[in-house]
Formats: C-alpha cells, sequence, structure tokens
C-alpha cells in the first residue's frame, strides 16, 4: 500500500468538480485516512477551468501538493493542464470520447486510462448526468479502495431525490469500479487501502469556515449578521442552515454597513453577536468599528481574505489585510486581532474570540482566508467537542448586584485595567449612554472637555496591556538546533509545517514559528523566541501570503527584529511545501543544496562552511 495518494479533478465550472472531489474526499475520511482536501475555482457560474485536489494518507496532512497520482479528467482542457503534474508512472482517468490523444499523456511520463464513463453512465443509470459517479468510482477502483466507502457517500448524496436516483448512481458506480479495476488495477503501482471499517473511522471532514462557524456555536454566538461576499458567505451560510436547531438569529443585510451595525446592537444588548465578511465588505464596515472601539461593545468580526484591491480576485487567496484589520478606523482604540492556522485552531477561535470580546469589552477580528476557508481537512472529533469551550463573559454585572448597587452605574467606570464593569440594559438601574462621541464615565457628552479626553482614552488603550499578557506564545516546531526559522502566521502554518519537514528529511536542520494571536503583541515574548534562534545561528526567514510582507513590517515595528529574508506568494494562490522550498533554493542556493544538505549555515549572523 502506498504511504499517500494524491487525486486531482479538473473541469469547467459547472461540471460537478468541486461536489465530486469533496465527495471523494468524504470516502476517504470514512476510512479511516487524513485527507485535506483543496480546490481552485474561478469567479463565474459556468465555465472557466476548475479544479480539486485531495491528498490521502495514514499519517497527518496539513496541506496541498503540487504532483499528483491520479488525474481524474473531465474535459480535454484538463488534460492539457495537467497532465504533465502526474508523477512518473500515474495515470490520467478521462471518458474514451474525448479528443485526447494517448501518446501525449505518455510522453509525460503518465498512463492514458480511458474508460466509456459516459456510456456506463447513460447505459447503467439511465443519464448521462452520472458520468461524475462513474468517474469517481473508476478511481477508486484502479486505486483498489473499498467502494463501500464511495457508496455511503452516495446513498447520503442523494437519499433526499430518492430510492431510483440513488440505486441507480449505486449501479452505475459499481460498474464503473468493476471496469476500471479490470482494465487497469493491475497496472496502476499506487494502492490505497482504508484504515478503519465503514462507520469507525475517527475524523470529521470540515473546511475553516465550518470549524470557524461551529467554534463561534460552541461559544455562545446567538446572533450574526452578514451580506454575502467570498470567500466568508459559507460562515453565514453554516450559521443559517442550523438558526432553528440552535436558536441563531441570521440577518442577511442590504449591505456591510448594516451588518456590522446590527451586530453590534446585539452585542449591546448582550447577544453574543458577529458578522463575516472579505475584505471589500471589512472597507465599508470601518467608520462602525471605530463606534464599538469607543462604545466598548464586545463584537466579533470574521474578514475572510482574498486578493485586493477593490474586486480584486474574489475567489482567490491571499494574507493581504493584516495591517487593514490592525488600523481600520479613524484614531486609536483597543482591538484584538487572531489568525487560526488550522480547521482546530478555527474552532477553538471561533469560540475564544466571544471570551475576549466580552472579557475586554473591545472588537475581536479574527483573519483568515479563501485558503482555509475553503480547504477540507480530517479532524477528530473529540477536537471539536464542545467540552473544549469555556465561556467566558469578564465583568458582567449580575441584577443581583445592581439590586443591592446604591451609587448611580457609571458604564465607563475607571479602573487600573481599563476594563469597566458591565451591565446590560433592561434592569432600571443600568440606565446609560451608549455614546460614539467621547463621554464620561457614565456615557455623557462633556462639551469636548480635554482632561477627560485623556482619562477615557488612556481607560480604553489601558486594556491592551491587560490583554497582551494573554496573548498566546508563537507555535514551535521542528528541529531543537536549527540552521534555518520560518516565520509564518495564520493559514500559512500547514504549507510551512510540511516544508519544515521537507527541509529535515534532506538533511537541513529547520524549524517555524507560527503566530496565531497578532494583536497586542509583546514585543519581549517575542524578541525571546526570535532573537533566541538568530542568536544561535539560525536564518530567519519571513513566510507569508502578500507582496509587502506585512507581518515581517509588524515585527520590525514592534520589536525592532527586520526579516529581510523573505519567502511571498501573492498570485492569488495558496503556499505549498514546494513552492517555498523551490524559493529558498533560489534565495540561499548555498545553505540548500538540490540533492538535499546543507551547504553551509550561519552563526551569529555570519554564513560559515
Amino acid at each position: 500500500m502506498t504511504e499517500e495518494l494524491v487525486l486531482k479533478l479538473g473541469g469547467k465550472a459547472g461540471q460537478g468538480v468541486e461536489s465530486s472531489g469533496a465527495g471523494f474526499a468524504r470516502a476517504l475520511a470514512r476510512g479511516g485516512l487524513s485527507v485535506f482536501g483543496s480546490q481552485d475555482y474561478m469567479s463565474r457560474i459556468r465555465g472557466g477551468h476548475n479544479f480539486y485536489v485531495v491528498r490521502a494518507s495514514r499519517r497527518p496532512l496539513y496541506a496541498p501538493t503540487e504532483r499528483i497520482h491520479l488525474l481524474l479528467a473531465f474535459d480535454e482542457e484538463s488534460v492539457h493542464l495537467h497532465a504533465g503534474e502526474v508523477l512518473p508512472g500515474g495515470g490520467v482517468i478521462y471518458d474514451e470520447t474525448l479528443p485526447v490523444d494517448a501518446d501525449t499523456i505518455r510522453s509525460r511520463g503518465a498512463e492514458a486510462l480511458p474508460l466509456p464513463l459516459n456510456r456506463i453512465a447513460e447505459e447503467t443509470g439511465g443519464s448521462r448526468i452520472m458520468s461524475n459517479t462513474a468517474a469517481l468510482a473508476a478511481a477508486a477502483g484502479i486505486v483498489g479502495y473499498g467502494l463501500e466507502y464511495l457508496e455511503s457517500v452516495i446513498r447520503d448524496n442523494f437519499k433526499k431525490k430518492g430510492d431510483r436516483i440513488t440505486d441507480a448512481n449505486l449501479k452505475v458506480a459499481e460498474t464503473a469500479y468493476k471496469e476500471a479495476s479490470r482494465r487497469y488495477g493491475a497496472i496502476f503501482p499506487w494502492k490505497l487501502e482504508a484504515a478503519t471499517p465503514l462507520g469507525k473511522s475517527p475524523y470529521v471532514l470540515i473546511n475553516g469556515n465550518q470549524a470557524l462557524a461551529l467554534g463561534a456555536l460552541a461559544g455562545g454566538c446567538r446572533f450574526i449578521s452578514a451580506y454575502p461576499m467570498t470567500p466568508a458567505s459559507s460562515i453565514f451560510e453554516w450559521m443559517i442552515d442550523h438558526a432553528d436547531q440552535y436558536g441563531i438569529v441570521t440577518k442577511q443585510c442590504e449591505d456591510e454597513l448594516a451588518a456590522i451595525l446590527m451586530a453590534i446592537g446585539a452585542a449591546h444588548m448582550g447577544a453574543r453577536a458577529m458578522t463575516a465578511t472579505s475584505g471589500g465588505g471589512f472597507s465599508l464596515m470601518v467608520e462602525a468599528l471605530g463606534m464599538a472601539g469607543m462604545m466598548e461593545v464586545p463584537v466579533v468580526i470574521a474578514l475572510a481574505q482574498r486578493p485586493g484591491p477593490s474586486t480584486g480576485m474574489p475567489t482567490r487567496t491571499e494574507q493581504g489585510d493584516l495591517l487593514f484589520a490592525l488600523h481600520a478606523s479613524q484614531g486609536d482604540f483597543p482591538r484584538i486581532v487572531l489568525a487560526p492556522g488550522t480547521a482546530e485552531e478555527a474552532f477553538l477561535m471561533g469560540a475564544r474570540a466571544f471570551n475576549l470580546a466580552e472579557k475586554y469589552q473591545l472588537p475581536v477580528i479574527i483573519l483568515t482566508d479563501a485558503f482555509l476557508a475553503n480547504s477540507v481537512k480530517t479532524l477528530e472529533r473529540s477536537k471539536l467537542s464542545v467540552s473544549k469551550v469555556e465561556i467566558d463573559r469578564g465583568e458582567l454585572v449580575s441584577e443581583e448586584e445592581l439590586d443591592r448597587m446604591t451609587d448611580r452605574y457609571a458604564r465607563y467606570k475607571l479602573t487600573a485595567s481599563g476594563i469597566s464593569p458591565r451591565a446590560l440594559p433592561g434592569h432600571p438601574k443600568a440606565v446609560y449612554l451608549a455614546n460614539s462621541d467621547e463621554h464620561t464615565e457614565f456615557g455623557n457628552f462633556e462639551d469636548e472637555d480635554a482632561e477627560n479626553r485623556v482619562r477615557m482614552h488612556e481607560k480604553r488603550m489601558r486594556k491592551l496591556d491587560t490583554a497582551r499578557t494573554e496573548m498566546r506564545e508563537p507555535l514551535v516546531y521542528g528541529s531543537a538546533e536549527p540552521a534555518m526559522t520560518l516565520v509564518c502566521w495564520g493559514s500559512s502554518y500547514g504549507p510551512v509545517r510540511e516544508a519544515v519537514e521537507q527541509l529535515n528529511a534532506r538533511g537541513v536542520a529547520a524549524n517555524l514559528v507560527h503566530f496565531c494571536d497578532l494583536w497586542p503583541l509583546s514585543p519581549e515574548r517575542v524578541k525571546a523566541v526570535l532573537a533566541g534562534f538568530a542568536q544561535s545561528g539560525s536564518r530567519l526567514v519571513l513566510v507569508e501570503g502578500n507582496i509587502t510582507g506585512q507581518f515581517g513590517r509588524l515585527l520590525r515595528a514592534e520589536t525592532g527584529i527586520s526579516l529581510e529574508d523573505r519567502v511571498l506568494r501573492y498570485d492569488g494562490r495558496p503556499l505549498t511545501a514546494t513552492y517555498i522550498v523551490e524559493k529558498l533554493l533560489g534565495l540561499m542556493p548555498a545553505a540548500i543544496s538540490r540533492d538535499g544538505g546543507l551547504g553551509e549555515r550561519v552563526e551569529g549572523g555570519n554564513r560559515v562552511a
């Protein structure tokens, strides 16, 4: 059995590439395999080339890869575009009626694997529309993966359409599976075996947006307002799908300004509330974001990044909104910025964001992106348990405390921590002005009094010093004595982790430092980590998905550490381990030999052989 198998499905928008890829990924996950699935699609409903990559292994997977074992081509263009990515000995499955030159495929080192997919669909199932079912079953047959796992997905997918459609697809799958296995099973070198019987897999397959929404629900979110915008829309859609079951209020608004204002209003009244958008929508939210900062309202904003400026590339990915999130809206006010690196972290941060928002009474921004939002990954069900979530509502004044109160309630009371006791509206004594102008402890407007401005401004900003102690340390992974340290944040974690593993396997001692709590940073703690590696001889390399190295700029501003060596990607595609290692080869060819091994290393800032 092979340690890992990679399947790529390619075709036009409207041909079912995404649904087919997701279905095959679910079948693999149901066999107890670790699965990572990623998609690439254009911003159009029909036409334009799309593809979906599914990796499966018994070891944990964290990122997409660029070489494949099997290409499932739904159209001729997919063969021309991707046949060169197939590993020697791999194959290209396509319908035998496609005008594809088998010799061209063989010239690229792959095997041509034509099959009568359309004919099987028509003759066995009664409709050519079932040819995708035939194609997936053919792939399973060629690699020897148990048909029962795919059959379970077919039953789930078509049960709403009735027994006739379900049974027809099952027959198509069985016929295609047997025909593909008979023709090509013996010659295809890579075989894939399930790790667990059907129904015994410890895994659930989930994407980043689903995990974030599930975490928000577990963390007590009961209100979400949004205007749909790729790639954040599926957060809102997940909440809508589960609204009736869990009592979530969902509001689709006329625009993003209305969305954040509704969320602020709900949070002000005591609901755990959020909104979700992308960079263009967040641009419309910034004045209201400042209002939340002035009114000290605990609202959560999920900002799913895509390339900009303006409409940019709606279905692609980028880490380009970090500095925007840190500085959005006029003036200075405290906020917290988080960036999950995996679906598991998205789940945990979806809940933790509400604790931080209410504890510090400020906006919390969760930075995700199209790559993390749309990629699917297997997680153990236990890692998505509500038992992992704790609810902390911070300095919340109870009704009993309000009943006993003799002094006038001061919503914005001056405190050493900057956090004022918060009473929810509704109690007769919890009356104050929620003022977006500068105000007193009681919310009153004081004719722009200078001394009051200083007191209240400093009070709010003290929250950052208090929150800084709670921000999590960066994760360190890899060699304990590295010659190279890759510094990254957010969704770049998975690709960078796999790059570090590849480098170490080649004899290059490497590790990574990954940040998910981005603001407020603790300069002393960050310097202790990064300067420690640099002083021990490790070369620091910044890896992120934007053109200017935004996180590197933040690190330099806060710590004085300048990361001059950089691997940046800004073509709208996700980072991969192959991309990172190839860029490192170009960046420091003397440090990494192409045949694997360390050419030289760095000590005290000086390169030595």
